[in-house]
């Protein structure tokens, strides 16, 4: 498990990173969002706030904000050996810490997964409620404006 997830963590992050890195200015400017544009000058300051490294080391330890921090690290023009390095640093800190704890979690409770299953899905279910809530707002946005054309 860690000889594929940690490469498939660090590969991710630096893919996030390039993408934008490559489209993420252009996609913030032709935006209209303004929760989008409030992110972008939130991750900022935070970049700001704790430095580079810290900032992109947390980011990986904070479920949406390890998602969306790799783009935007990208597009706010992070310099990438700066990016590569502590995302490498924390992703790997991150997934060894993660597999070691469900593997000490798992030998030490048994039938974890009898509990853990629903828990997770639980979770899942939850952490999509925002893009749900997001995709009702904009597919009702656009069907006001063709309502209005």
């Amino acid at each position: 498990v860690l000889a594929a997830l940690s490469p498939g963590a660090l590969a991710g992050a630096q893919c996030g990173y390039f993408i934008g890195r490559r489209a993420g200015g252009a996609a913030l400017s032709r935006s209209r969002s303004a929760r989008l544009h409030e992110g972008a000058e939130r991750a900022e300051v935070l970049l700001e706030r704790y430095g580079h490294a810290k900032a992109i080391v947390l980011a990986r330890f904070v479920p949406v904000v390890r998602t969306v921090l790799n783009p935007l690290a990208g597009a706010l023009n992070v310099p990438v050996r700066v990016f590569t390095i502590w995302q490498a640093a924390g992703g790997l800190v991150w997934t060894v810490g993660l597999v070691l704890a469900g593997y000490a979690l798992g030998s030490s409770v048994p039938d974890v997964d009898r509990y853990l299953l629903p828990i997770i899905a639980v979770i899942v279910a939850v952490s999509l409620l925002p893009l749900a809530a997001e995709l009702l707002r904009s597919r009702r946005a656009a069907k006001q404006r063709n309502e209005n054309v």
